[in-house]
C-alpha cells in the first residue's frame, strides 16, 4: 500500500512539475521545474516502485502459491502493467528526464534555451509515455480493487489509458509548443 501511495503521489508531483516546466519561458525557472521533476521521480517514484515490487512479490508468493497467480486475470494484468511501467519508466521516461536535465544545465551555462533543449522538449514519445504513467497506475489500482474475473476491465482500461495519454500529448503540446515547427501550427 505504501509503495502505491509513493508512486501515485510522486507521479502526480512529476506531472505537475512537467506541466509547469512546459509553461515557462524563463530559463532559471524552467531549470528549477526540471530539477523538481528529478527530485520527485528519483526521491519518491523510484523508492515507491521498489517497495511495491518487493511487497507485491512477497504477497504473490505467500497468497497465490507461487505460479498459481497465472490463473488470475486481474493479478496477471496488474503484474504485466507494473512490469511495463517499471521498464518504460526506467528507460524512456527516466532517461528522457535525465537528458532534459543535462540539456537544461548546458543551457544555463549559455544563458539561453538551446536548440537541442527545445528539440528534446518537443519529443513525442517521451511526452506520450510520461502522460501514460498516471492512467496506467489508475488501471493497476482499479484491477487490484475490483478484482475482475475476466480480461474485459484490463482491455477496456488499457484502451482508455492509451486514449487519455494520446489526447493529453496532443492537447498539452498544442497549449505549450516547444519547437518552432509546433509554434507555426
Amino acid at each position: 500500500m505504501s509503495g502505491a501511495i509513493l508512486i501515485g503521489g510522486g507521479l502526480i508531483a512529476v506531472w505537475f512539475c512537467d506541466l509547469r516546466s512546459r509553461q515557462l519561458r524563463e530559463l532559471t525557472r524552467f531549470s528549477e521545474a526540471v530539477r523538481n521533476i528529478a527530485v520527485f521521480y528519483d526521491g519518491v517514484v523510484v523508492p515507491g516502485a521498489i517497495l511495491l515490487l518487493i511487497s507485491g512479490s512477497w504477497l504473490i508468493v505467500e497468497f497465490f502459491a507461487g505460479w498459481d497467480f497465472i490463473k488470475v486475470p486481474w493479478l496477471v494484468g496488474m503484474m504485466a502493467l507494473f512490469a511495463f511501467e517499471f521498464i518504460e519508466g526506467n528507460t524512456i521516461t527516466r532517461l528522457y528526464f535525465m537528458r532534459l536535465r543535462r540539456l537544461t544545465d548546458e543551457a544555463m551555462k549559455s544563458g539561453t534555451f538551446t536548440p537541442q533543449l527545445e528539440r528534446a522538449r518537443a519529443e513525442n514519445l517521451a511526452t506520450f509515455t510520461h502522460f501514460l504513467d498516471l492512467p496506467l497506475l489508475f488501471l493497476i489500482v482499479a484491477l487490484g480493487v475490483i478484482k475482475p474475473e475476466t480480461w474485459t476491465l484490463f482491455i477496456a482500461g488499457l484502451v482508455a489509458a492509451v486514449l487519455i495519454a494520446s489526447i493529453l500529448t496532443i492537447y498539452i503540446k498544442s497549449l505549450y509548443p516547444w519547437s518552432n515547427e509546433d509554434r507555426q501550427r
